[in-house]
């Protein structure tokens, strides 16, 4: 009853192939921890650009002072370049002189596929948590069956088996699985948290190719020659 049963022992003491899982959960449980405060901070950003352009193009600038300053900036908001699209496409459809509903269906194409573009870069890495979140219980389970298989078959050569020479296995097999839940948890609440804040800047995106829209579609059939739209026309109603 004097073995020492801390952590690190148990985790020294026990068989190789469960040391292995403990290793690949707790490299794991790193990686899910890097992606998490990756996420934090670029998620952030992105809220934080996306209302400060949102400003922009509120405070009354014409469309073509914004459509020459989209993409000056180092760090571009997605907001921004879903609206750099969208015009880019609707002044080019314009020059050709088509009619006002192809010219805002284009700009509304361009839009979309840009909206799809970035929200593919802002859910990155996301799967990797939901990955971590599900797997590793279960791999942590299996290291912990096969600790508890490992010291049973040791304990079959003993001529009297007592609690003392149990309990150093099967706490050695159950760390695998403490590692596991340890790195699960933590993705899976984060995981939640991310994929609900995604879904709310998505939202903020497509309301904002909807008010978009409903501009380009009062410009739409203007000559080509004619003014971009000024920023009286883009206040919200």
């Amino acid at each position: 009853m004097n073995q020492d049963l801390s952590i690190v022992s148990l985790v020294l003491q026990a068989s190789l192939v469960v040391q292995l899982v403990m290793a690949g959960l707790v490299l794991m449980s790193l990686a899910s921890w890097t992606v998490i405060f990756g996420k934090v901070f670029g998620l952030r950003g992105v809220r934080s650009r996306n209302e400060e352009f949102e400003r922009e193009f509120w405070s009354g600038r014409s469309l073509t002072e914004l459509n020459q300053a989209a993409g000056s900036k180092p760090d571009t908001a997605p907001m921004e370049r879903i609206f750099a699209s969208g015009m880019r496409e609707f002044l080019k459809l314009r020059e050709k002189r088509l009619d006002a509903g192809a010219q805002l269906d284009g700009a509304r194409r361009a839009m979309r596929a840009s909206f799809q573009r970035e929200l593919d870069v802002i859910e990155s890495n996301l799967s990797f948590l939901a990955s971590v979140g599900s797997v590793s219980p279960y791999v942590g389970l299996f290291g912990t069956v096969w600790g508890i298989m490992h010291a049973f078959v040791g304990l079959s050569n003993l001529q009297q088996v007592t609690l003392a020479t149990v309990a150093p296995g099967i706490a050695e097999a159950l760390v695998a699985t403490a590692i596991g839940l340890f790195a699960a948890i933590p993705a899976v609440v984060a995981y939640n948290r991310f994929a609900r804040d995604i879904d709310r800047i998505a939202i903020q995106l497509e309301t904002f190719i909807e008010e978009f829209s409903n501009i380009l579609q009062r410009n739409a059939g203007a000559p080509a020659a004619a003014p971009a739209p000024t920023g009286a026309v883009m206040h919200k109603a």
